[in-house]
């Protein structure tokens, strides 16, 4: 669906500011990658682990309709301003945890409110800066923004903690929620389209849209599958003794950039479709990699098998979702895709937490790589029937 007006230049001002904007704000979210650790020491154990994650995950999840609709309505700089706000207190709020309590669980759901609306609307004015003819290598370099803070996640934290504990990790945070509300200060707002057909527009129609479906579909298996190592590697590498946070994310990351500054092109040349069924492949095998993990050489090869199938499978779907989706309805579709995210978290938490408990760590990668191959061909057939559909 064409945009209101279609920018010209990939790197624009607008995309640069949300580019380092949502930069600094995966930061300090992924600097809690390694809150896990510090719940276990407190007391909590793997299910209460998971069931924290998605209680984070059911915020977001309960947001994202009316981000959506705000950001249809008013635009996105609203909701980026006042997520901007929310995540810096909300990460100065984890300075007084000492116990897994109500406080706890407030501070949680706070992060969850803050982190869906500044990974939605960041994401949708991404994509509002993004030229046509090269929507997947656009987003496929925003994506980078996401990725990056991975990797800077866990060896930041790593040498944080060593240096100044969790206190120091907890203050790091909020300096980088700081200066990301900073450089969302000048902004400009997205011009808004002009007419509106009736019935394209609020949540039902996007849930609703019969080339969205599928979407939603691999969306969901996508999400449930990330939730095996972003909520439990930490855990894994201190339970199995092998490898650490920052080898794994670090070549996560570095095969992800690696595939979208050098070749986020493909995509766009040979067709999203064609690209997407092996980087599903590649995410398969590096959790079957993990479950199979008991040195540090295989958590390296696991990390950058999954990170060859992350680089191209978000910026996929994520491209597909604009180009199928009306831009006037482009910020309810995104609260729902973004959503998915946290909903896998919010499924996938307690249940592969659950997994962990009773049957271990290898059995719940395992698990995962299972989902993500049937997952991923129930979508390839239902997509196809339901383009020949739309052909008729």
């Amino acid at each position: 669906m064409d945009d209101p007006l279609p920018p010209e230049r990939l790197l624009s001002r607008p995309f640069l500011l949300c580019f380092w904007a949502n930069m600094l704000q995966g930061v300090a979210f992924n600097l809690y990658l390694h809150f896990p650790a510090y719940l276990h020491d407190l007391g909590a154990d793997d299910v209460e682990i998971g069931f924290l994650a998605s209680l984070t995950a059911l915020a977001a999840v309960a947001l994202r309709q009316p981000v959506g609709r705000v950001m249809d309505r008013r635009g996105r700089r609203p909701v980026i301003l006042l997520g901007g706000v929310l995540n810096v207190a909300v990460t100065a709020a984890y300075l007084g945890i000492t116990e897994i309590g109500p406080f706890l669980y407030a501070v949680r759901i706070g992060h969850g409110l803050a982190e869906a609306a500044l990974f939605t609307a960041l994401f949708t004015y991404a994509a509002d800066h993004v030229p046509e003819r090269n929507r997947t290598q656009g987003l496929s370099l925003f994506g980078v923004s996401g990725m990056l803070p991975i990797a800077l996640g866990g060896v930041l934290g790593d040498q944080v903690l060593a240096s100044a504990g969790w206190p120091g990790l907890f203050w790091t945070a909020v300096g980088c929620a700081f200066v990301s509300l900073l450089l969302s200060l000048p902004m400009p707002e997205v011009p808004r389209p002009g007419e509106v057909l009736p019935g394209t527009t609020g949540l039902r129609a996007a849930l609703r849209q019969p080339d969205l479906i599928p979407l939603w579909w691999i969306g969901l298996i996508f999400s449930l599958v990330l939730t095996a190592f972003f909520v439990f590697t930490r855990r894994f590498v201190d339970e199995a003794g092998v490898g650490s946070m920052s080898l794994f994310f670090t070549s996560y990351t570095v095969a992800a950039l690696f595939l979208r500054v050098g070749f986020g092109w493909v995509p766009d040349r040979l067709g999203p479709k064609r690209v997407l069924a092996p980087s599903l492949g590649f995410l398969a095998l590096g959790l079957v990699m993990l479950a199979r993990a008991d040195a540090d050489l295989d958590l390296l090869w696991a990390g950058l098998c999954c990170g060859v199938g992350h680089g191209f499978t978000f910026p996929i779907l994520f491209g597909l979702v604009v180009e199928r989706t009306p831009a006037a309805n482009r910020g309810m579709a995104m609260a729902v895709y973004t959503g998915l995210l946290d909903a896998g978290v919010l499924i996938g938490g307690p249940a592969m937490g659950f997994a962990v408990e009773r049957a271990g760590f290898s059995a719940m990668y395992g698990l995962a790589a299972v989902a993500l191959v049937v997952g991923g061909t129930l979508f390839f057939l239902w997509d196809a029937r339901v383009a020949r559909a739309l052909r008729r």
